[in-house]
């Protein structure tokens, strides 16, 4: 009880908080302007999307909130620059925007580029299926060996993707994630190797037409975005962000991990740390 007492007697208003923040880091021209921008997308759910409303909703938006609300208090003072994938890093580099959420795989590549906060989702493959198929679970795909037949999106890996987890699997090239889907739909393939998050979403929204077969491989890394150099910024948003996935200020991101994915948030066990 000392510790949270102490914690409370102790808490910064934003004002203070600024005035303490070095004058070149972004923190404190953040806190002095009153409101955080976020670069993101606006038409990939389960990530960044429009609702029936009109209203930029998803994953990523949430994780905007949750700084907005760890920043102000007030999980609204936020504004979306709505940006394409390609716009992602110019955005960050020309100072557009004060960090960039939208769905971003972690590359060293990359890394040199931007600054990256710790990872807010681990993204994966998966195998999107129909619940009224014989075959529907990975283990009869697998079992199926050269009958079953397999869509995804055509790229340079995809054969070499599917082929990891059901070698004998004939593999279906397709120009475009939504043909991908209507492959399954159609029945013309028996699963869709899709995104994790993508299977998430539509299995939580429709149980009655999409099935997850159960599993899922090759981890991949989403994180934020920011300029590199400002230690300050990056350490702000690490924190936040750990406290929302695992610490006492969680509700915004266990609620947004139901809405989008279906799936209530991993529990938090006090104790040796999880993370």
């Amino acid at each position: 009880m000392a510790g949270l007492v102490g914690a409370t007697a102790a808490a910064l208003t934003p004002e203070k908080a600024a005035a303490q923040a070095p004058a070149g880091s972004l923190l404190r021209t953040v806190l002095d302007r009153g409101k955080l921008i976020v670069g993101t997308g606006s038409t990939n759910a389960p990530w960044h999307f429009e609702n029936e409303q009109g209203q930029l909703v998803g994953m990523d938006i949430t994780m905007g909130r949750i700084l907005a609300k760890g920043l102000f208090d007030d999980e609204n003072k936020v504004e979306f620059v709505r940006q394409d994938a390609a716009q992602r890093i110019p955005n960050i580099t020309t100072g557009k925007v004060d960090i960039v959420i939208q769905f971003m795989t972690m590359t060293p590549q990359r890394a040199q580029l931007v600054a990256f906060s710790r990872p807010y989702y681990v993204e994966g493959i998966a195998l999107l299926t129909r619940p009224d198929a014989a075959n529907k679970t990975f283990d009869q795909l697998l079992a199926g060996g050269r009958n079953t037949k397999v869509a995804i999106l055509q790229n340079v890996d995809a054969e070499k993707s599917v082929h990891q987890v059901l070698p004998e699997a004939q593999v279906m090239q397709i120009d475009a994630q939504a043909n991908v889907i209507q492959a399954l739909e159609s029945r013309r393939a028996d699963a869709a190797a899709v995104d994790l998050s993508t299977v998430r979403w539509l299995v939580a929204r429709n149980p009655n037409r999409y099935a997850d077969a159960g599993k899922k491989w090759y981890s991949m890394l989403y994180g934020a975005a920011m300029r590199q150099g400002d230690l300050d910024w990056l350490n702000f948003v690490n924190t936040t962000f750990s406290v929302a996935m695992y610490g006492h200020q969680n509700d915004l991101y266990d609620k947004a991990f139901k809405d989008y994915f279906g799936l209530d948030a991993p529990g938090r066990t006090p104790g040796f740390p999880s993370i």
